[in-house]
């Protein structure tokens, strides 16, 4: 039996670089807050929290970017098609795969699409189309569902995978 398997991750320079960029400013704002009302005794803002407070939330703030990091990193989206149908899998946010059988799709194509405008971008995403899962780039396999629903799988490979549709046929 042939299988046709991918998985993609977030790996995007952009996205590293944003991240870090945020990251560097939200931790050097309350840093810079923090050495101004602990260490030099300066109310930091017009408004000062506490400093037990403006600890807490620099901690927290170093935390929430710990998180994002780990989030990106570990993100993936994987991708199954065999003589039975589409498995897909966008961890961690499914944990397991979800199956399609061919017998539940109408039609199915290999596109060219605008995540933006589309699906508003990138990531796991629903809107009145239907849902999309896709890392990067603006290629995907576009599943018709006889139900009337419509779900967009996200490729970095599509002349192997509409080659690999033609065998199934």
């Amino acid at each position: 039996m042939t299988i046709f398997k991918e998985t993609q991750k977030f790996n995007q320079p952009m996205i590293w670089v944003g991240m870090i960029f945020i990251g560097l400013i939200m931790t050097s704002i309350f840093g810079f807050g923090i050495y101004r009302q602990i260490f030099q005794g300066v109310p930091f803002g017009n408004n000062p929290m506490s400093d037990n407070g403006l600890i807490i939330t620099f901690v927290l703030t170093i935390l929430l970017f710990i998180c994002l990091v780990l989030l990106f990193r570990f993100a993936r989206l994987s991708t199954i098609i065999d003589q039975r149908g589409i498995e897909y899998r966008f961890f961690p946010f499914q944990l397991k795969y979800h199956k399609i059988n061919w017998d539940e799709i109408e039609k199915k194509e290999v596109i060219t699409y605008k995540p933006i405008r589309d699906y508003g971008g990138w990531g796991m995403r629903f809107n009145r189309k239907g849902k999309a899962f896709n890392v990067s780039g603006d290629k995907g396999i576009q599943l018709y569902l006889k139900n009337g629903k419509q779900i967009l799988i996200g490729t970095q490979k599509e002349t192997e995978l509409a080659d690999f549709l033609k065998t199934l046929k």
